[in-house]
């Protein structure tokens, strides 16, 4: 065996002491690191904890997977009678995953994130082929919220609505998958991004909802919206998601300024409700018929002037 003492190759293999002597270079056990200040790559415990921003992150991520059940649950259903238990078993099965995660010391948050290299560390190590690898902390979240709903949600939509729910469940089969392979692939980016992202979807899934009704009047759509519990429920899910965005993009690094930024988060949907009338296709198209006959009518009047004075 050659000699050990020295740094490993990769940026993110290690060593670790067994029995007072140094292993081979390897990856480092799930909350441990390779010490950037030793000679020899030890695996150092990580003891950071994690920053504001580390906590949003995950809590978007939390929230995109319930996110997706709450639609499915709704968007699989014409009849929305009797699906607030869906809706409530479907949180209660992301709160307990959650809970589940900061329980067990050995699921604990793996070491704060310094640069983009740290969510795609296998890439930096000359050998890929190590029997331990880092598992994120979303893809553990998204497997026991994926355990919970089958433990659950089965139950519950054949019991209480009629199996309503089947389809929805059918449905995250294919999403928390999905939503897996997402965060191996761009987890790093949606690290960086998510803020943006959010503000994005929450602008453009609160303007799809209002126009779903298909209703142009400023005083309908204010009834619709505000007098209906089901309506004003999901505009006020809307606010709480761009509110969300607002702190990420922040993180209320200057409170008072900050905080009076999220006075702006009811603006989008009033600005919607005042102007809706003037995107009416129809309106639109009188405007311009009505610009095209006036301009019509000053040609016919300029060129009965100018006949006039030819004579």
């Amino acid at each position: 065996m050659g000699e050990i003492s020295e740094k490993c190759p990769g940026l993110y293999c290690g060593r670790t002491l067994q029995n007072g002597t140094l292993s081979n270079c390897g990856a480092c056990v799930r909350g441990y690191q390779p010490d950037d200040s030793s000679e020899n790559s030890i695996c150092k415990r990580c003891e950071e904890e994690p920053s504001f921003y580390d906590w949003l992150f995950l809590g978007f991520m939390a929230l995109l997977s319930l996110l997706l059940h709450w639609f499915f649950i709704d968007f699989t259903n014409r009849r929305k009678n009797n699906l607030i238990i869906l809706h409530v078993s479907a949180f209660i099965e992301s709160v307990l995953s959650g809970i589940l995660l900061l329980v067990d010391p050995v699921l604990t948050y793996d070491y704060k994130v310094k640069q983009l290299s740290d969510w795609y560390s296998m890439l930096y190590n000359p050998s890929p082929n190590y029997t331990t690898t880092l598992i994120q902390i979303c893809m553990i979240y998204y497997a026991f919220s994926l355990l919970f709903m089958m433990l659950f949600r089965p139950l519950i939509s054949y019991r209480c609505v009629d199996t309503k729910g089947t389809k929805s469940i059918y449905a995250a089969l294919y999403f928390h998958p999905i939503l897996i392979v997402l965060q191996a692939m761009f987890g790093g980016l949606l690290y960086y991004a998510f803020p943006y992202i959010m503000l994005v979807i929450s602008l453009v899934t609160s303007a799809a909802h209002l126009a779903s009704t298909n209703v142009l009047e400023v005083k309908q759509l204010f009834k619709n919206n505000f007098c209906d519990a089901r309506n004003l429920i999901i505009l006020v899910g809307h606010w709480i998601l761009h509110a969300y965005a607002i702190i990420s993009m922040t993180q209320l690094t200057n409170l008072t300024f900050h905080l009076s930024l999220l006075a702006t988060v009811p603006l989008p949907v009033f600005f919607y409700i005042c102007t809706v009338k003037f995107t009416d296709p129809d309106y639109v198209e009188r405007v311009s018929h009505v610009d095209i006959s006036t301009n019509r009518y000053s040609a016919e009047a300029r060129g009965t002037n100018l006949q006039f004075w030819n004579t």
